[in-house]
Parts: C-alpha cells; sequence; structure tokens
C-alpha cells in the first residue's frame, strides 16, 4: 500500500483518537450524571463493577486495572465502605493486601447504577444500530484487556 493510499484511507475512516475522546466525553458526562449519588461517581462504580468479579480483587490489583492511584483508591474504598458497599476482607494469597468484596447492599446499588449506565451507552452509541454496538463495544472491551496481573493476588480464589 502507498503512503497516498493508506493516507486517502485514514481520511475516510475519520481519527480514531478524536473518535475515541469525543465518545469518552459524552460518556463520562452521562455516567457522571447517572451515577452522582455513587461515592467516587464512574469510578466508584468501576470498582463496585470490577469487585463483583470476584478475581482479582485485592485493592492494588484493582487499583491497577482501573488506572487509579493506589492512595486514590484507598479513600475510595474507604468511601464505599462507610457507604456499606463493600467490605474489606485479608487476601488468602498474602494476608497484608485486601481483598474488596460487594456487600449485599453494594450488589444492589450495583444493579441500579448498571442500568443507568447502560442507558448512558446507549445515547453515545445511539448513532449506531443495536447489533453496531454491541460489535463495537466488545472490540473495544478486546483491544482495551490488559494480560492478566502478575502480582501474588489470589486471582479466582473465592472470598473467605
Amino acid at each position: 500500500m502507498t503512503e497516498t493510499t493508506a493516507a486517502t484511507q485514514q481520511t475516510e475512516a475519520g481519527d480514531l483518537g478524536q473518535a475515541l475522546a469525543a465518545l469518552l466525553r459524552r460518556y463520562l458526562e452521562g455516567a457522571r450524571e447517572a451515577v452522582s449519588d455513587l461515592p467516587g461517581g464512574p469510578r466508584g462504580f468501576q470498582v463496585l463493577l470490577t469487585a463483583s468479579e470476584g478475581a482479582c480483587g485485592n485493592q492494588a490489583t484493582i487499583a491497577e486495572r482501573l488506572g487509579i492511584d493506589r492512595t486514590v483508591m484507598t479513600y475510595l474504598v474507604d468511601d464505599l465502605e462507610q457507604a456499606g458497599m463493600v467490605e474489606r476482607r485479608p487476601d488468602p494469597a498474602d494476608r497484608r493486601a485486601r481483598q474488596v468484596v460487594l456487600t449485599a447492599s453494594g450488589e444492589k446499588v450495583l444493579a441500579a447504577a448498571a442500568e443507568s449506565i447502560r442507558a448512558v451507552e446507549l445515547a453515545v452509541l445511539g448513532a449506531l444500530s443495536d447489533d453496531d454496538a454491541v460489535v463495537l463495544k466488545r472490540l473495544l472491551v478486546t483491544a482495551a484487556a490488559d494480560a492478566p496481573p502478575t502480582d501474588h493476588s489470589a486471582c479466582g480464589v473465592p472470598p473467605c
């Protein structure tokens, strides 16, 4: 492929960075409003969602996975714990580490917040058909996936 052909294809397809930035701005604006009553807003939602998955749920691993500074993560989990949505438990693989585990209240809050976030996703991707929106989300999740954490946490070990 020649440079001219590559440049033409890039122009026709648009710039990925600009498109992602525009979608992210719209998503974050909607997400902030949708989960404004949740400690930490969208970040709090992400922590609850990640903790609900069960695997690799220690505080440091969640912080790394979400790109949240460990100090900020501590305050965020403190706020979620004070609200009764999560509790910290010793990580069976490393008693110095703490797993972040959803409480029954946290599960209910997460379910309601997930519905609100889903509405935001539908609005942000409203120009796409339902099928295309599902495909785009799946492709973005796949593209963004990192390798599994290589730390010492008890990935996949059920909470005590």
